[in-house]
């Protein structure tokens, strides 16, 4: 009997330990598993999170104090850039300054300033239009520095780039570029807006507009109107020695700046319900009031915008090239002025119904 019962106890030993070390691995195998759990839960964290839209934090500023802050940033960028290479701009051109004797002059020049930065911001242009116009507008007062004041091609592209940054600068940092020069290739007309070859060739038709508009000029009225109303006018050779090929640097870059401003936003204009509601038109059915109106404005929203721009583009370029060239060049008399005005704004109207034709093609 006790030798039977010993069998049973060492049988029933083994047996226990065996369920003790089962024990622990039921234990490990929940441990193994539990990791697993936890893995998944950080590849779900990042993953929600990307998905997360991304916000513009310059739309965090109040509306009222944005238009405020471009202008300072402007005039105050364009200040630092002066005071920082005065001696190779403003001082290359002080024999020919005049200076700014009232406060009426004063006002006008820094008043005009703030009145093109509000067109530009309150027209909802971006960075890369504001560019262009100033381009466009800053190059007929510096191009006449250069052609009868004998005044250095490098102080005159340091003067543009500074007065370019300054309305470059402030406008990209609260606005974003529009999908025309953000991303051409998701504009409406992207096959158009996006084509370097049509780039090339609307720029290019745009600079000989100029060149032909300037050689016009300078072969009818222009040089009377140097002679007579420019005093003291270091040199007038330029107005019978230019050429087409002469001019083409400069034209060029105002060809560029032109298909920016002109071309490139109206070709990325896309249908609007004011297109179907011009198409749908009836003459017959329509009022008199609503029959003249339709004649007059009833055009294409595409041609709508090349038509403001090319307005807008007149009024700049006649308003700032009046201003900086008989306020602040000694003995320049407003019909003298008003005359060298006058060649910019002509090629501005011809440039923007030139690209208007092309567009609409």
């Amino acid at each position: 009997m006790r030798s039977t019962r010993r069998r049973q106890a060492d049988a029933a030993e083994p047996s226990s330990t065996m369920n003790a070390v089962a024990a622990p691995s039921t234990a490990e195998d929940t441990s193994t598993q539990s990791p697993t759990v936890v893995t998944l839960s950080k590849i779900e964290g990042p993953t929600l999170k990307k998905s997360e839209p991304r916000r513009d934090v310059r739309s965090k500023l109040p509306k009222p104090i944005q238009f405020p802050l471009v202008a300072i940033l402007s005039l105050s960028l364009s200040a630092l850039g002066y005071s920082l290479t005065w001696p190779y701009t403003k001082g290359v051109i002080a024999a020919h300054a005049r200076l700014l004797n009232t406060w009426i002059e004063v006002g006008l020049v820094f008043g005009w300033r703030i009145f093109e930065l509000a067109l530009g911001w309150f027209g909802n242009y971006d960075g890369y239009d504001l560019t262009a116009l100033n381009l466009l507008s800053h190059g007929p007062p510096l191009y006449l520095l250069f052609a009868h004041y004998d005044t250095p091609p490098s102080s005159l592209l340091l003067t543009l780039a500074i007065e370019s940054l300054a309305t470059y600068i402030p406008f990209r940092l609260l606005r974003p570029l529009s999908t025309a020069h953000g991303k051409p290739s998701a504009a409406p007309n992207a096959e158009i807006v996006a084509d370097t070859s049509i780039a090339l060739i609307t720029t290019f038709l745009a600079g000989c507009i100029y060149s032909v508009s300037l050689l016009f000029a300078y072969a009818t009225y222009l040089p009377t109107y140097l002679v007579v109303y420019f005093e003291n006018l270091p040199s007038v050779a330029r107005a019978h020695e230019s050429s087409y090929i002469g001019l083409l640097p400069a034209t060029l870059a105002l060809g560029f700046a032109a298909w920016a401003f002109l071309f490139t936003p109206a070709e990325a204009t896309g249908r609007t319900p004011a297109d179907a509601e011009n198409e749908a038109f009836d003459p017959e059915a329509a009022s008199l009031a609503e029959t003249v109106r339709w004649n007059f404005w009833g055009w294409s929203t595409q041609t709508k915008v090349v038509m403001q721009r090319t307005a807008l583009l007149m009024l700049v370029t006649g308003v700032n090239t009046f201003l900086q060239a008989r306020l602040t060049l000694a003995g320049v008399e407003s019909a003298g002025a008003a005359a060298w005005a006058s060649v910019w704004v002509l090629a501005a109207a011809i440039t923007g119904l030139a690209l208007g034709v092309v567009g609409s093609a």
